[in-house]
């Protein structure tokens, strides 16, 4: 019921600042633009000491954005995101809707979203970060979080940008699942700027990710704490962040079993040539299975140079990384290095 309440709320608040919106400009135009990230690597992976499958030489296209917006006025304003990716370890291609909204702009702290959009953590981290076309961001690369998913949205920044915030009540299933359940998911996030290249932000979540249903009702409530400090300058940067997430799974939401997670991640970037070339690492270290299984433990490494052209759109990184996944009787190593890239038009 309170989260029935939470979105009720933001939907009266969305209505009441549009009507005292006053939008005078003609209808606008539609511009159409891209992301890809998309590599050529050699993977090698083994567990317990015997390679499995998953290795040798392959070309990925780990995403392609083709984006559509159009601006009816100074108020109103539509998005479509399509999303294609083709990984060799799934050995097929998929196409789907990552994004699609209509959104109200009042003013610069009051954007209202009805839809598919972005989800207030995953894309502010991954703007921070800024090497996603190399990795995912850490709760993104250990599946303890979604992207976008479809509700209702609220974003804003102060002044000068000193703080932003952003609000969403959501299916709780994710962009690829919009199926209705018989409660809303919460998740949110408030971030501070307060000198010059200073990031401080803390965000959360709770709900029942899309499985609370008449069938099977929720039993447990998944939950998750952020936080994240960067420091970042036109010379360098420098980042961390830690999570802890409680029951980050549709098996726990439906039945007695409990389960827990935490981990951070450091990273850190420094240009070296006045083109933008950098050299760029990160490290993770993770618990995924605190309750379940105590002695798992992820961790995770890359290091690389990044080379921007000239035009800023395309991006090359030589990359190196290297993932062990390992428990009292399981030890999975993956190896990758190749060349990364990101691609925008």
């Amino acid at each position: 019921m309170r989260k029935i309440q939470w979105a009720s709320l933001i939907l009266a608040g969305a209505a009441l600042f549009t009507l005292q919106a006053h939008a005078d400009t003609p209808p606008g135009t539609t511009t159409v633009g891209g992301v890809s990230y998309l590599d050529l690597t050699d993977l090698n992976q083994d567990t317990n000491g015997t390679t499995t499958n998953n290795q040798g030489y392959g070309v990925d296209v780990k995403r392609f954005y083709l984006v559509v917006d159009h601006t009816f006025d100074d108020v109103w304003s539509a998005n479509l995101t399509t999303d294609f990716n083709y990984l060799t370890t799934d050995k097929e291609t998929q196409l789907f809707v990552k994004k699609a909204f209509v959104q109200a702009k009042v003013n610069k702290m009051a954007i209202f979203r009805l839809g598919s959009a972005d989800m207030p953590w995953i894309p502010f981290d991954e703007g921070v970060y800024g090497y996603r076309f190399v990795e995912n961001t850490l709760i993104d690369r250990l599946h303890f979080g979604n992207s976008a998913d479809w509700g209702v949205h609220f974003l804003g920044q102060s002044d000068g940008n000193v703080a932003n915030y952003a609000v969403s009540v959501v299916n709780g299933g994710g962009y690829k699942n919009p199926t209705r359940t018989k409660g809303m998911d919460w998740e949110g996030r408030i971030a501070f700027m307060p000198v010059d290249g200073l990031v401080i932000a803390v965000g959360g979540y709770t709900g029942d990710l899309g499985a609370n249903t008449q069938t099977t009702p929720s039993i447990n409530t998944a939950t998750r704490l952020d936080a994240l400090v960067a420091y970042k300058t036109s010379a360098f940067a420098v980042g961390g962040e830690y999570f802890h997430a409680d029951n980050f799974g549709s098996s726990y939401i439906t039945t007695t079993t409990t389960n827990s997670a935490s981990g951070y991640s450091i990273w850190g970037n420094v240009t070296i040539a006045d083109n933008g070339t950098a050299l760029f690492a990160r490290y993770d270290n993770a618990d995924p299975s605190k309750d379940l299984d105590p002695s798992q433990k992820d961790k995770y490494y890359n290091f690389g140079i990044s080379f921007p052209t000239a035009s800023k759109n395309i991006t090359w990184a030589f990359v190196y990384k290297h993932e062990d996944l390992a428990d009292n009787t399981t030890d999975t190593t993956t190896k990758e290095i190749g060349v990364w890239a990101q691609v925008k038009f």
